[in-house]
């Protein structure tokens, strides 16, 4: 995942791998959205019977980013 965060708020997500048109639709949803918004909603997401999902890692990734 390369996630670009300005002033605590998404910018812009590219991911790769993973369900392509998904995470394209998730990219363009949690742009302009606070970081600790965009955690609230996606932590805890499962995908079918794994322990996490594509937007949990994506929840996980923003958690253990350096804050500004």
């Amino acid at each position: 995942m390369q996630i670009e965060v300005v002033d605590g708020v998404v910018r812009d997500l590219q991911v790769i791998g993973g369900c392509n048109g998904n995470l394209q639709g998730i990219g363009a949803l949690v742009k302009g959205m606070k970081v600790e918004d965009v955690i609230a909603r996606l932590k805890g997401i499962r995908c079918g019977f794994k322990a996490t999902s594509c937007p949990d890692q994506l929840a996980t990734a923003l958690e253990n980013m350096p804050r500004e």
